[in-house]
């Protein structure tokens, strides 16, 4: 390993026995094993889960630069996401850190550890035995457009004139098409009910296009739920969708708890 290499943090955890045995056959997101660092002072009770990286790739520039690179990003989260995915089936409570949190040295990674020890032992309390699940609706009710508006004359309301019956069709595809979104938007206000009644927090998300951006809440969110909840969690949220016409429901995890894990944004040293 080359002194001139910064140190890549994965994840803030609690030093165990099983921890540092799940490390031991990691690799990173530049082919580097995995290790734990402890803090400079404080004991060892806490460790960040790190890998040393070159800086020509993960320097300040030539990082920002590789953002950019679709692949490269896409690459690049799947590693960092399989690294804190295998801690955490290790069984030990993680705090997974934001994609390419680098240190200049492993000093550093020490200090910052010593810094924010009682923050990071805090959420530690607060987020084990908790996973995250995201749940996002998506709403097509059946909706007709205002070109399929048939020609009134041949309509059997004919008897309002031409442009009394057209306005009569109209009036009616926009009640029912309206109903449609009602239907759809109320199902989706009780499915956020329940998810909520059943996790112990939510973080808001952007909805995703074609999602019911701006007719419900809780288009995109991220929900904090105690591990032996997950199944009813699930159940629950299938329950509330299920019957609605136009309702679509897709629930990811569960996760580590990444939307509830260091917040407000941490001040990190620069790498360059």
């Amino acid at each position: 390993m080359s002194d001139t290499n910064l140190v890549y943090t994965y994840a803030v955890l609690r030093r165990t026995p099983e921890a540092a045995a799940a490390t031991a056959h990691l690799r990173g997101v530049a082919g580097e094993p995995i290790h734990l660092v402890d803090p400079a002072v404080s004991g060892p009770q806490l460790a960040f889960a790190v890998g040393h990286v070159p800086p020509a790739d993960y320097a300040d520039v030539p990082l920002q630069a590789h953002l950019a690179d679709v692949d490269w990003l896409e690459s690049t989260v799947r590693t960092h996401h399989a690294v804190v995915a295998a801690l955490v089936a290790s069984g030990a409570a993680v705090l997974p850190l934001r994609l390419a949190t680098v240190y200049r040295d492993e000093d550093r990674a020490r200090q910052a550890l010593d810094t924010r020890r009682g923050y990071f032992l805090s959420l530690l309390d607060r987020l084990t035995g908790h996973v995250e699940l995201g749940v996002k609706i998506y709403a097509a009710p059946d909706i007709t457009p205002p070109e399929a508006d048939p020609d009134p004359v041949q309509d059997p309301v004919t008897g309002l004139g031409v442009g009394r019956a057209y306005q009569v069709i109209r009036r009616r595809r926009q009640r029912r098409n309206e109903e449609a979104w009602r239907t759809v938007a109320h199902a989706a206000a009780r499915l956020t009910d329940t998810a909520g009644a059943l996790a112990v927090d939510r973080v808001a998300h952007t909805p995703e296009r074609g999602s019911l951006a701006g007719t419900a809440p809780g288009t995109n969110v991220a929900y904090l739920v105690p591990a032996d909840r997950v199944v009813a969690f699930r159940a629950g949220i299938l329950a509330a969708a299920q019957g609605v016409p136009g309702l679509r429901v897709e629930i990811t995890g569960p996760w580590a708890p990444y939307s509830f894990a260091l917040q407000p944004e941490p001040h990190e040293e620069p790498a360059a």
